[in-house]
């Protein structure tokens, strides 16, 4: 399976995807419309080693909900990226067995790479 989860709104998103040409079999999922199910978080999760690797310190709502100032458990991530989209670091790509969390050069490279084979 090849994925991008991604926000159709976030500029980032939209140039990492079309740096990347991504091939008719790679499934895209905008998280603002199509919401992360507890299925397919779970499994990002379990790919990524942790709820915490997915989650997204960027995002405002962690400074206006005084986030930064708590002790958060791996369920409190998991939690807070189920409940507000913008929590999940992205984009977050999936390709077989092999997940890319976030938008650093190295993750885009890398991410390059396993879509091409």
């Amino acid at each position: 399976m090849k994925k991008i989860y991604h926000l159709s709104t976030c500029t980032t998103c939209q140039r990492i995807i079309k740096e990347l040409n991504p091939a008719d079999d790679v499934q895209l999922q905008d998280i603002k419309t199509q919401a992360i199910t507890e299925k397919q978080i779970d499994q990002m999760a379990e790919m990524a080693g942790s709820y915490e690797a997915l989650f997204s310190r960027r995002a405002m709502k962690y400074q206006s909900m005084g986030l930064k100032d708590k002790n958060l458990s791996e369920q409190d991530y998991r939690q807070l990226i189920l409940e507000e989209y913008t929590f999940l670091k992205r984009p977050v790509i999936i390709a077989g067995d092999q997940i890319f969390v976030g938008n650093s050069k190295k993750q885009v490279e890398a991410t390059r790479q396993a879509l091409s084979h």
